[in-house]
């Protein structure tokens, strides 16, 4: 006899979520495993003392955490889920007959908040990686990538006609913020000598009083929010983003794909520990235009002086390897394990390499024995210009693999050229060859699993300091990823929360399972084996 289901509804009876959500599920881990009673120290003073009670602190991050951790797009399909998800209405408080907060609360409520309140609440999460061993401070690993921006190319427009309606509408207030941002910033490099003592002061002749001033002034990609510095062009041709704004979001800049084309985007930069667990110290978003080393000094004091680190070597690419970052570094007693541009095929002369410096009579020798005298110093460049003698370089026989003019070959020697010396001196080592073998699977990675399980792709939210904010609770999902499994969470959970992939399946042992579930995980380890087998079995 065939059943039917008549569709019969009848009020639920007396139940509680504590029974229905499942003791081994996820959202209990993650409560027992992190306290988040700290957020309300750190919204306090974005509250009044009276008034209508607000929604709780504790109940907005929860739902931050939980967008991550389902791969959820937007406020809307995060409160359509949590109404009738027990485990989520479990994790949040709420009870089955208890209103959840409107969707708009949650955009309001991060407006509120401010970019600082939520790296402040990235920074508590990295301290309790600390306190539980995860963060080995040692090493410290540099990389960014590209993240497409919520906007089309299309939406560009003249810079200059949006700035202008935008000066007449932007309130006084933003004035009084940027000076309190210097002054917190000024603040806390004044500690920064305690903890790294110059080797040999940058600026000799200064005092202690001038150096601070010149640091309250200078541009500070984290304090700044990695706003780009506008009127600063090192010498460049104009960049595009100086003429060109998108009206969608105005600090999305054009940004070259590998495989071609142009699309407008931001530069996602991390900071990674060392230590086995991979742990994100830093994060920060800067428009796409801004080359990957420009904030790299700021985000490493940033990430010795808040979290009482003391590296003994930092790891990037090519990219990394100017001579401000490495004279910074050197100077600190912290290793760079940088590549150096390759200088030799860039004119398709002879390069640098070619000449040896000869610092007692302070000349270039070549390697036919003739000297490159010290001619000029070019005080903006800092670099000193060193030349040979036009009748010796005129008659000898590499001339024409040296240099197309008849005035002498010229060699140029920075002033803090002894770092990069020392900096190829390392590349003979066994440990920098460690290091770079390394980076390839320390912070790649961690970009591929934010942008494959948790929408790294493209940003959602528009403006800079959202997608900071958006980048900074990425950055905290994948840390306390890291924090469950050493807290006893050893499953990876996909964005649906639930699922295991094929790599996690791998890993969680089951005592007993039946044949067809050993084919599969034959097929997913052996698919050629498998491939064969099934192609030898005889014909029934």
């Amino acid at each position: 006899m065939m059943g039917t289901k008549a569709r019969l509804f009848t009020p639920v009876p007396s139940v509680s979520l504590e029974v229905l959500v499942p003791a081994d599920h996820f959202y209990r881990h993650l409560d027992q495993g992190l306290d988040l009673s700290f957020v309300r120290d750190l919204v306090k003073d974005c509250y009044t003392q009276g008034g209508r009670p607000s929604i709780d602190p504790v109940v907005f991050f929860k739902l931050q955490l939980v967008m991550f951790f389902e791969g959820l797009r937007s406020e809307r399909q995060l409160l359509r889920l949590a109404a009738d998800r027990l485990s989520v209405r479990w994790y949040l408080g709420f009870n089955l007959d208890e209103p959840l907060p409107d969707h708009s609360s949650l955009t309001r409520i991060r407006t509120r908040y401010g970019l600082e309140i939520f790296r402040r609440f990235f920074a508590a999460v990295v301290e309790q990686c600390q306190q539980a061993g995860l963060v080995w401070g040692k090493e410290l690993y540099f990389d960014a990538t590209q993240v497409k921006a919520d906007a089309a190319m299309d939406s560009l427009t003249t810079r200059f006609a949006v700035e202008a309606r935008a000066e007449r509408a932007e309130p006084q207030g933003n004035e009084q913020d940027h000076k309190q941002a210097h002054k917190v910033r000024a603040d806390v490099e004044q500690h920064l000598e305690a903890l790294f003592p110059l080797v040999s002061p940058p600026f000799p002749g200064l005092n202690e009083e001038e150096l601070v001033a010149m640091n309250t002034v200078r541009h500070d990609w984290v304090a700044d929010d990695g706003r780009q510095q506008r009127e600063v062009t090192h010498g460049y041709r104009p960049r595009t983003a100086d003429f060109r704004i998108s009206t969608t979001d105005q600090d999305a800049t054009p940004v070259r794909l590998k495989g071609g084309g142009t699309h407008l985007g931001y530069q996602t930069h991390y900071v990674v520990d060392g230590g086995k667990s991979r742990i994100i110290m830093s994060v920060l978003v800067t428009p796409g235009e801004v080359m990957e080393n420009q904030p790299m000094l700021d985000l490493l004091w940033h990430t010795c002086f808040r979290y009482h680190v003391m590296p003994k070597q930092i790891t990037g690419d090519t990219t990394y390897g100017t001579v401000e970052n490495i004279a910074a570094v050197e100077r600190e007693g912290i290793r760079a394990y940088v590549p150096l541009p390759n200088w030799e095929h860039k004119t398709g002369y002879l390069g640098p390499s070619h000449f040896t410096y000869d610092a007692e009579q302070d000349v270039y020798l070549c390697s036919h024995g003739a000297m490159l005298r010290r001619r000029r110093v070019e005080y903006t460049s800092r670099r000193v210009e060193y030349g040979a003698d036009a009748a010796t370089c005129n008659v000898c026989p590499l001339k024409a693999q040296c240099t197309p003019s008849n005035q002498g070959r010229v060699v140029h020697r920075h002033f803090d050229e002894a770092y990069l010396d020392r900096v190829r001196a390392y590349h003979k080592t066994a440990d920098y060859q460690k290091a770079m073998r390394k980076r390839k699977v320390w912070v790649e990675p961690l970009f591929a699993e934010a942008k494959e399980w948790h929408g790294l792709r493209q940003f959602r939210l528009r403006r800079l300091w959202r997608v900071n904010i958006e980048a900074l609770l990425m950055g905290v999902g994948q840390n306390l990823k890291r924090l469950m499994a050493k807290r006893g969470w050893g499953r990876r959970p996909l964005p649906n929360g639930s699922a295991l992939t094929a790599q996690s399946r791998r890993s969680v042992r089951i005592p007993h399972f039946t044949l067809v579930e050993f084919l599969i995980g034959v097929v997913e380890r052996h698919s050629t084996l498998c491939r064969h087998f099934f192609a030898f079995q005889p014909a029934h």
